[in-house]
């Protein structure tokens, strides 16, 4: 019986359905999501910090860690510049066309959905068809990985012995943890096992000639995330200047969206079409004005399975024969 908005936050774009909502029902604070700032660039804005702050993260150290990369990443000279070091790997190891895709083993539990996060950062800004000259260039940099700690064998074989179509990054976090570990062996901790395993596969790899790279954190905190957060960020954008596109829009996922909207477009007008009786899914597709039968048959099942249309069929009927109707 309690009113939702007096517990409530809102994080969205001004004059949106949730905006409005909020206003009517008083909701404690309506927090700003700009249209400018795409949803894998978002992590520093209030999309990413509210939520990291009621898990209670250090936002303030997230962001300074995040500031000085900006910082050192503004830097002319590539040498001193990490971002552009990072981009020119990345370029180098693709042969300046994607050509490896980008395998993430961070040996710390902590970062675990890294490679998930890198996923949509570097390839929604890189996957592109066209270069900013209108040009066909159909470029990607494929993103994959899990910890390295446990999942590294299910990478590792095939690394090592199958195809040379990518390179690792190696992560690295020099500090295990504060406090006292146990040890495993003498004078030998679990951390200590941890970076054995990735200098020895890091190593292993070099000797069938794969390519790695290693990045070090000194240890894992909010203001050491913030700063490696920003360096992919802007590797990413330095990167897009390489091969010339423009990282920051994403056409593919525009089109998505469309032919979702199509989808239920058409979902609403077959639901439409069963109105009266029983069709077949040939005649759901006319009436529905559609000659995507497969689409239509999707459609339809999906229906029935959630209580908005009736299935009735024979066994052994083809899908193609059954026939629906509301109920």
């Amino acid at each position: 019986g309690l009113p939702f908005g007096a517990h409530a936050v809102a994080v969205t774009s001004a004059g949106s359905k949730l905006d409005e909502y909020a206003q009517e029902h008083g909701f404690i604070a309506r927090l700003p999501m700009w249209d400018w700032v795409g949803g894998r660039t978002s992590v520093t804005s209030t999309v990413g910090l509210l939520p990291a702050a009621l898990q209670g993260s250090d936002i303030d150290a997230l962001l300074a860690g995040a500031a000085r990369m900006d910082i050192l990443t503004r830097a002319e000279d590539v040498w001193q510049n990490p971002a552009a070091l990072l981009a020119a790997a990345w370029f180098i190891a693709g042969e300046g066309v994607g050509k490896r895709a980008m395998v993430m083993l961070p040996y710390k539990d902590r970062l675990l959905l890294l490679s998930r996060y890198l996923q949509q950062l570097v390839m929604e800004s890189l996957g592109k068809r066209l270069d900013r000259n209108g040009e066909q260039l159909m470029h990607g940099l494929t993103v994959y990985g899990n910890k390295g700690s446990t999942d590294q064998h299910a990478y590792v074989q095939q690394l090592l012995d199958g195809p040379d179509d990518f390179f690792v990054t190696f992560l690295q976090v020099l500090r295990g943890r504060d406090g006292d570990s146990i040890e495993v062996e003498p004078n030998v901790t679990s951390g200590d096992y941890l970076f054995g395993f990735l200098r020895g596969n890091r190593r292993a790899l070099a000797e069938r000639g794969r390519r790695s790279l290693t990045i070090w954190l000194q240890r894992l905190d909010a203001r050491r995330l913030g700063a490696l957060i920003a360096l992919y960020e802007r590797a990413v954008g330095l990167y897009a200047e390489l091969i010339n596109v423009n990282a920051y829009h994403q056409p593919g996922v525009e089109l998505g969206k469309r032919a979702a909207a199509a989808t239920l477009r058409l979902h609403q007008r077959v639901l439409l079409a069963a109105q009266d009786e029983a069709q077949d899914v040939a005649a759901l597709a006319l009436a529905a004005g559609s000659d995507d039968y497969d689409e239509v048959l999707a459609i339809a099942l999906h229906a029935s399975e959630n209580d908005q249309l009736r299935c009735l069929r024979q066994p052994g009927q083809p899908p193609w024969l059954w026939r629906f109707a509301r109920h």
